[in-house]
């Protein structure tokens, strides 16, 4: 009885001793991530500039354009997309977002990414820039390891980086300009270096000009992607002559916030192709 006794004890220490090992292993294997701020939100292209800028009035026909194309963007706002509407009502491009910071990953980015490509649409991928959690390199490396990636089979769009207003304080993330074109750099430097593509710039007129200024100029290497919810563009960010995406309408026609490229679908392929 006694040595019975004592053989259950060893087991029920046995058992403690492997239940913390495993415990203490579970806790090495869970990456460190950066934590957004309690109650936060996943915020989408264009949610701050809609809030600072206004969201314009919900049109009932695209702007006149000599030639573009209509897509769309998403987040886990959207929810699973209904593909098959959006292309018969005519989109032919999406940008999915896939993460914000360096802790936040999209859960619909599978449905959405993979979703609109078995459609028959170009998409790609964009990320929500934090500029005064972590540096651009890192973000640029979250990114590309959760969706940002590219490759050159004529339907993937380079990975856009989202520059705007910031959804938690400072407009400008406590940055002056020299530091935020010198946090954009990091990025754009850092996502060629693991893409092989430079990063399509999304963000407002206002915002850049303010934020960045003429500190950097992107425009001779990253493609613009610009906010503006109103029938006519308007002028746009320092440092480029042309956009190639605009996003015209924070809602409308299609899931997400609608958008136009700027020529024709062979010039939308070509972007893609690099």
């Amino acid at each position: 009885m006694g040595a019975s006794m004592a053989t259950h004890t060893r087991l029920r220490t046995l058992i403690a001793e492997l239940g913390a090992l495993t415990i203490t292993m579970a806790i090495i294997q869970v990456p460190v991530a950066e934590a957004l701020p309690e109650g936060s939100a996943d915020h989408y292209a264009g949610s701050q500039i809609a809030d600072h800028e206004g969201w314009g009035r919900i049109a009932q026909s695209r702007p006149a354009r000599q030639e573009s194309v209509p897509g769309m963007d998403v987040s886990s706002h959207q929810g699973d997309v209904d593909w098959a509407k959006a292309w018969a009502d005519g989109a032919r491009f999406a940008y999915v977002k896939a993460t914000e910071g360096t802790g936040y990953r999209n859960p619909k980015f599978a449905q959405q990414y993979n979703g609109s490509y078995h459609i028959g649409m170009i998409r790609g991928a964009y990320h929500f820039a934090l500029p005064d959690r972590s540096d651009g390199a890192t973000q640029a490396d979250f990114f590309a390891f959760n969706g940002g990636g590219w490759s050159g089979d004529g339907v993937t769009l380079p990975g856009a980086v989202d520059m705007e207003y910031n959804p938690y304080g400072d407009t400008c993330y406590g940055l002056d300009q020299a530091e935020m074109g010198a946090w954009v750099r990091a990025f754009s430097d850092r996502l060629v270096a693991r893409t092989g593509r430079y990063p399509v710039i999304y963000t407002s007129t206002s915002w850049w000009n303010r934020c960045v200024g003429d500190a950097d100029r992107f425009g001779a290497t990253s493609p613009l992607w610009v906010a503006h919810y109103a029938d006519v563009l308007g002028p746009l960010p320092h440092g480029w002559d042309y956009h190639s995406i605009w996003q015209w309408q924070a809602a409308g026609l299609f899931p997400g916030d609608q958008n136009l490229f700027n020529g024709s679908y062979d010039r939308l392929r070509a972007l893609a192709t690099g």
